[in-house]
């Protein structure tokens, strides 16, 4: 009977810690804090957008930049041009074939 006792509260303890940890590499990704000077524009690979709802205690913006990740809050100005630079960076760009670009039509 003792050893009933002595597994169950094993057991317990074991689902303890196990959802301690788990919850704490689920914050390990979010920001905690913001950056506080502005990032250039030619550094920024592209963003992820955090929210309070997915977990993590504040809205951020998560730069990604060549070797980190970087927090900058979303409500700041620097921050929206930071990520309209981003998004224009990744528009395709619209290219005409060079042949259509001559001057003189081609008569068939």
């Amino acid at each position: 009977m003792a050893a009933r006792k002595v597994f169950l509260i094993a057991a317990l303890c074991s689902l303890v810690i196990l959802v301690t940890f788990t919850g704490t590499t689920e914050s390990a990704s979010c920001c905690l804090r913001y950056v506080k000077r502005p990032l250039p524009c030619r550094r920024l690979l592209g963003y992820t957008i955090q929210n309070i709802n997915t977990a993590c205690d504040i809205n951020a913006i998560i730069f990604h930049i060549p070797g980190r990740f970087l927090c900058a809050n979303p409500n700041m100005e620097w921050t929206q041009k930071a990520m309209k630079c981003v998004d224009e960076a990744r528009r395709p760009v619209n290219r005409i074939p060079k042949e259509e670009t001559s001057a003189a039509p081609k008569l068939a």
